[in-house]
């Protein structure tokens, strides 16, 4: 082992989500494509009061790129994520929630993510999407 410089534990640093998947465009491709989804929903399209839905684009973005290991803009600007809270005037019931994971997959697939990547996003996503449901039906 003559020449081999020994790496001290902890000096090399894994790649997060975030960087493995190709960073800012990757999600703010994903989440684009969901909301070309939602904008023609008669169910999600209503529980944006904004006629505008850029706004509510970049809220889900900042936060998926700050949840995957990106920069934490999302927290800079709008304090603890508080999902439950901030969905809580809306009815999100599972008719809702199957339409917001409807077009979540459609985006997902369109990224062309590795199988293992794939499947990671959507196990969070799905997770995600069944914590928001707050009226049974």
């Amino acid at each position: 082992m003559d020449g081999v410089k020994e790496i001290r534990r902890g000096t090399l640093q894994e790649q997060t989500f975030y960087e493995q998947v190709g960073g800012e465009e990757t999600f703010r491709r994903l989440v684009h494509r969901f909301y070309e989804g939602v904008a023609e929903d008669p169910l999600l399209r209503p529980m944006y009061p904004e006629e505008d839905l850029g706004p509510a684009e970049e809220r889900l973005t900042l936060f998926l790129i700050q949840y995957w290991g990106g920069p934490t803009t999302y927290s800079e600007n709008r304090g603890h994520p508080r999902l439950r809270m901030r969905h809580a005037p809306f009815t999100v019931d599972r008719a809702a929630h199957d339409a917001w994971l409807k077009h979540m997959r459609v985006a997902v697939e369109e990224l062309g993510l590795s199988e293992e990547h794939e499947h990671t996003l959507w196990n969070y996503l799905t997770y995600a999407a069944a914590s928001m449901v707050n009226t049974p039906g």
